[in-house]
């Protein structure tokens, strides 16, 4: 989205419904906002134009892809030159572990998030991806111990309307 999109109260209200369930059919959609389908059709597919809606993903556990350790990092890097902090940025966009990266203000200059299948797994990637960069200053590993909010809530909350 390039500009700020002006969303009313209808769409606001399709957004927090197609957040929780993107199958849901727009005929329940426009029960549940007081529109007619078409109205909620169109509204929908301009939200998806103008990026307001980015992408209609599926929510996977990661645990039943084997992967149930979540690590977050917070990473400082020795300097933030822009070709230092691109070859960062490119290594970590290739690390199927990283599921999440953010380049942040703070002490850190980037928080990670990470989906392992175990601490083996993150011996690894901190030894290829943090140790054999000179450019990685230091780094600080928090280690999840459960989830309190995430974006299964909502779903789990409601349950799935089809």
């Amino acid at each position: 989205m390039t500009e700020t999109a002006t969303l009313d109260s209808f769409d606001l209200s399709l957004l927090k419904l197609v957040q929780v369930n993107n199958l849901m059919p727009a005929r329940m959609l426009a029960e549940k906002v007081g529109l007619s389908e078409s109205a909620v059709l169109r509204r929908l597919r301009q939200m998806r134009a103008n990026g307001t809606i980015a992408a209609d993903v599926a929510i996977v556990r990661p645990a039943s892809m084997g992967l149930p350790l979540t690590i977050h990092v917070l990473v400082s890097l020795e300097r933030e030159a822009g070709s230092e902090l691109e070859a960062f940025i490119r290594k970590i966009k290739k690390r199927p572990e990283v599921r999440q990266a953010n380049y942040v203000t703070g002490e850190a200059d980037f928080i990670l998030m990470l989906q392992l299948s175990g601490m083996e797994q993150y011996d690894v990637f901190t030894r290829e991806v943090f140790h054999e960069d000179g450019n990685v200053k230091s780094f600080t590993t928090l280690v999840t111990i459960r989830d309190v909010v995430n974006p299964m809530d909502a779903v789990l909350a409601r349950g799935i309307d089809r």
